[in-house]
């Protein structure tokens, strides 16, 4: 069995392949950004199964789900992520997607859904879609991905320095995502913001 991982976090990519690739006759290969895995697949390919980050550089939403169903010669695409809403992973499902597992998966559960899709099965998990409702929230609409990842590290009273260092940015990255989230929420500043969040439900 061959399959791609594809995720701009270097520590996410390889501990999910590493629990992969400790299964036998699993042959797993990675890449960090959208134009890299399809590279990947146009040389090595096509792959018994794919999985995409949803936030990864080059996926504009979920073109480039679209994208590489089409290079894998619609072999079993999935998508994975640490910060879609149930109603994002809905919608990948309805775009073709095999899969959607949520980042917070243990690793057995990872594998078992890893073999359910390439085999070709669909796989979601029941509690996460469950949520879907209560998962959404007005500032997922509101914020990027980023700037609520931001919002979430300031609101738990992270300094811009351990919010770069959990999210693997830079911090003048963090201090860029801190001023355009205050702009859209109006927040006089960071310790306003983080109110404005909790105020919300957000947090």
């Amino acid at each position: 069995m061959k399959i791609l991982i594809a995720d701009d976090h270097d520590l996410v990519r390889d501990t999910i392949a590493s629990y992969i690739q400790a299964e036998a006759n699993i042959e797993v290969s990675r890449s960090a950004n959208l134009h890299e895995a399809l590279s990947e697949i146009s040389s090595e390919g096509p792959f018994d199964l794919v999985l995409l980050d949803f936030d990864m550089p080059g996926m504009n939403g979920l073109s480039g789900l679209t994208k590489a169903l089409e290079a894998n010669c619609q072999k079993p695409v999935g998508i994975i992520s640490g910060t879609a809403t149930a109603s994002i992973a809905e919608a990948a499902l309805e775009a073709g997607s095999a899969g959607f597992l949520p980042k917070t998966m243990s690793a057995r559960s990872l594998l078992n859904a890893v073999r359910f899709m390439a085999e070709g099965e669909t796989f979601a998990p029941v509690s996460f879609m469950a949520n879907r409702n209560e998962c959404d929230h007005e500032f997922d609409t509101l914020l990027s991905t980023r700037e609520k990842e931001v919002l979430t590290g300031l609101s738990k009273g992270l300094a811009n320095k351990e919010i770069a260092r959990e999210l693997e940015l830079q911090e003048v990255t963090v201090k860029l995502h801190l001023k355009t989230l205050s702009i859209k929420l109006n927040a006089r500043n960071r310790t306003h913001a983080a109110m404005i969040a909790r105020d919300a439900g957000f947090i």
